[in-house]
């Protein structure tokens, strides 16, 4: 299975089956990547969740699933901008994203499975991956469909638009290794428009 999802590593696409995934695989370069994690770790996290994050533009309540103008935290740093900038000149991004959420994961902590809040964002969904590699599983909301699993190598990018934004539900398993291969820790910058509350 490893070689496989080697292969669509190699490609500007996402796994076959799932509309709307592109996938890149050397979207940072590496000098870029230890800069980048330099800027990343020289903010403050918080400890919102059961990893450690990062709010700007606006902070999301994952309780409520609803973002609304007061929740606005101050403007993208100049990195985010930058790397915001590179996705909507290689065509991932359509306009500038208003919202990044930087999350850390050490081995052993992933995500539950969901399909991001629809009425608090847009279409086009941008994760930019730091640091080690993980799994990524795709797991269809319509039945008699098979899910699909996509390794996020580190410096790579993934859209997440169309039928893969909304028809997919995606998680990372709070696991310490992907067939065989062990986890470090990891830095995802998932950059998104959001759509505010009236």
């Amino acid at each position: 299975m490893e070689q496989q999802l080697s292969m669509f590593a190699a490609r500007s696409s996402g796994p076959p089956g799932v509309e709307g995934l592109v996938y890149l695989a050397d979207f940072v370069a590496p000098q870029r990547e230890t800069e980048l994690l330099r800027e990343v770790d020289a903010r403050p996290w918080l400890a919102d969740l059961k990893r450690r994050v990062q709010h700007y533009g606006y902070k999301y309540d994952y309780k409520a699933r609803a973002i609304a103008p007061s929740m606005f935290v101050g403007p993208l740093p100049a990195f985010a901008v930058e790397l915001a900038e590179q996705a909507m000149a290689k065509g991932l991004l359509v306009e500038l994203p208003d919202q990044l959420i930087v999350n850390e994961y050490v081995p052993g902590q992933g995500i539950s499975k969901h399909v991001d809040c629809e009425p608090c964002f847009k279409e086009r969904i941008i994760t930019v991956s730091l640091g080690s590699a993980c799994e990524m599983e795709f797991l269809p909301l319509q039945e008699g469909v098979a899910p699909v699993a996509l390794i996020l190598r580190p410096r790579s990018a993934l859209l997440i638009s169309g039928e893969a934004r909304y028809r997919w539900m995606h998680q990372i398993r709070g696991r310490k290794s992907d067939h065989g291969q062990a986890r470090e820790r990891r830095v995802s910058l998932t950059f998104r428009n959001v759509i505010l509350a009236a």
